[in-house]
């Protein structure tokens, strides 16, 4: 079975929309002309490459494709001309499609070849608010902005931004993270001062989703591990993995008293599907995920999502416009309409040293006299 692959070009003209292989056209000229030199004639091309191009799909597909007699006109084979009729037979039925495809393709693009468009590509932690976002960037008029927004975990998403996979990242910490916490030795050595820049976006409470009714009377991990309660974890590299092993730190429990601990999902989504589906009895999220699944929600912390870009990027267009976006009273307005969020200090650049306290500059000053 020989597969099937689209390529599209861009072009300031106005042609109709196909989507053709240039096997067809050489056929098609072969057929009408009866001789390559004639074929190569009709299509502007050299005797050697139709020649060569005709040899080349013969071998790709296997079978003849042109009959040469001797004192007679070329022709198609019998699978040459089966070929040209599936042609025929495809832009017949597929022609509105291939146009409807061709007029999204050219919406699509058009967003490229407008001055006043900006795309910025934002890999974040799962966060309803970042949704929210994007949806409501592409509702403004004036100058729009595109989020194109990949969800993954905190971790992956800083390191996306340091290898230049996106210009922006979103990521979360316990609004009270400080020195000698998992929060530190995770994100610390991923972002520098005077290189990246933190700008303010929401705040958010994470808890315990549990079955309607919290039936095992679930208000704190110590009670998760108390009771053998079956957790649904997060996985290695996701924000709410470090917040939950900050938690349990200051609760003083170890990852081993938590049932579970090791089975993972990878989104607030998932872990509310787990539990609504009785595979877990708990689980680390934000309220939203939580009752999309009819679940309950204990809080447990406050916590800060955050968004960091390069301090070099802070002039673009598209980052100032989502900073404005950011901004404005609409936005904030919606982002606490977000069960569990209020927006804070949104679209605001900040300290990092302020909003993340792990770098003593004052302190290290002294310690060096």
């Amino acid at each position: 079975m020989h597969r099937l692959q689209f390529h599209y070009t861009l072009s300031r003209d106005s042609s109709p929309a196909l989507i053709r292989n240039p096997l067809i056209d050489l056929l098609q000229a072969v057929a009408q002309s009866g001789s390559i030199s004639g074929a190569s004639r009709a299509l502007g091309l050299s005797y050697r490459h139709v020649w060569g191009e005709l040899k080349r799909w013969q071998d790709v597909l296997g079978h003849e494709l042109i009959v040469w007699e001797k004192g007679q006109s070329a022709r198609l084979t019998e699978f040459g001309a089966k070929l040209m009729w599936a042609e025929r037979q495809a832009q017949a039925r597929l022609a509105p499609q291939i146009e409807a495809l061709r007029a999204e393709l050219e919406r699509t693009f058009a967003v490229a070849f407008d001055d006043s468009a900006h795309v910025v590509t934002m890999y974040a932690s799962h966060d309803d608010a970042v949704s929210a976002l994007r949806e409501h960037a592409l509702q403004q008029h004036g100058s729009p902005l595109h989020l194109d927004v990949r969800f993954t975990g905190s971790v992956d998403a800083i390191r996306a931004l340091n290898e230049g996979r996106c210009v922006m990242a979103g990521f979360h910490t316990l609004q009270d993270a400080g020195r000698n916490t998992l929060a530190e030795r995770t994100y610390k050595p991923l972002l520098q001062p005077g290189l990246h820049k933190i700008i303010g976006f929401a705040q958010r409470t994470q808890g315990l989703m549990v079955a309607r009714g919290n039936p095992l009377s679930l208000s704190s991990l110590a009670d998760v591990a108390r009771h053998g309660a079956r957790f649904a974890n997060r996985a290695l590299g996701s924000g709410t993995r470090v917040v939950l092993d900050d938690l349990l730190a200051q609760a003083k429990l170890k990852p081993a008293s938590i049932k579970g601990y090791e089975l993972t999902e990878p989104s607030h989504a998932a872990v509310a599907q787990a539990i609504a589906a009785a595979q877990a009895d708990c689980g680390l999220g934000i309220a939203a995920a939580a009752h999309k699944q009819g679940l309950d929600f204990v809080a447990l912390a406050q916590e800060r999502y955050h968004l960091v870009c390069l301090k070099s990027a802070l002039s673009e267009p598209g980052i100032q416009a989502l900073l404005q976006l950011l901004k404005t009273p609409e936005w904030q307005q919606e982002v606490a309409h977000i069960e569990g969020y209020t927006p804070a200090q949104s679209g605001e650049v900040l300290s990092m040293r302020k909003v993340l306290p792990w770098w003593d500059f004052a302190a290290r000053k002294v310690s060096l006299k």
